[in-house]
């Protein structure tokens, strides 16, 4: 059976997670799952996660790891068996990769692919984010707001990205191109790392740095 494709997309708040993860999905026929798509939807809906985790996200803050990854674990599961995922928004934080890795391992393990980071310089996130708040209504995206979310997204982001690229997994794309070429440098850098994947993960080879869960 053709091993699922299993991609993560991390990018700070404002630039362009959502339309690539998108173009993604329906480029490789693979779900897409937006952490942040799902924590407003649960929060709209008043659910018990959605109680719990409204106040975070006003704040700009990250909700609580656990509430989140019992919130992803069924879609990716799910995605895993229907052929793969992008998931955009989560993880964040080392902390985050590593519960996620933990659970991953309950169900045989997730191999990741590539983790495409979007780097978008800081006044242009602002700007693209305040658009955003006019244009939709959303009120997570205020002047304040959106300050503390970029300095959560730096402090607790950079070591994680440090992290995949150590792994060999690191797909960096400049974000503030238009979204064809950056979809399209994302593309390239994907098959790259997938074809270095298929090359180095073969039978009994678990030493390999492109293998390892979430």
């Amino acid at each position: 059976m053709t091993e699922a494709l299993s991609l993560l997309l991390v990018a700070p708040p404002g630039a362009g997670k959502g339309t690539q993860a998108a173009r993604l999905a329906a480029h490789y026929g693979i779900a897409h799952i937006s952490s942040g798509e799902l924590l407003r939807k649960n929060v709209s809906e008043g659910t018990g996660i959605g109680r719990i985790v409204a106040g975070y996200l006003a704040r700009g803050d990250l909700a609580p790891d656990e509430l989140v990854i019992e919130m992803l674990t069924v879609p990716v599961l799910e995605a895993v068996r229907e052929g793969g995922f992008v998931l955009d928004g989560f993880p964040r934080t080392l902390r985050q990769a590593q519960e996620a890795q933990r659970v991953a391992r309950q169900f045989g393990g997730i191999q990741l692919q590539a983790v495409i980071h979007l780097a978008v310089e800081r006044e242009e996130l602002r700007r693209r984010l305040l658009a955003r708040a006019a244009r939709e209504g959303r009120s997570d995206d205020n002047e304040e707001t959106i300050a503390h979310r970029l300095e959560v997204f730096d402090a607790e982001t950079d070591p994680l990205l440090g992290s995949y690229a150590e792994r060999g997994l690191l797909v960096g794309v400049n974000g503030e191109q238009p979204v064809e070429q950056v979809f399209s440098d994302v593309v390239t850098g994907v098959d790259r790392r997938r074809a270095a994947h298929r090359r180095h993960s073969g039978p009994g080879d678990a030493s390999s740095p492109l293998k390892g869960p979430v």
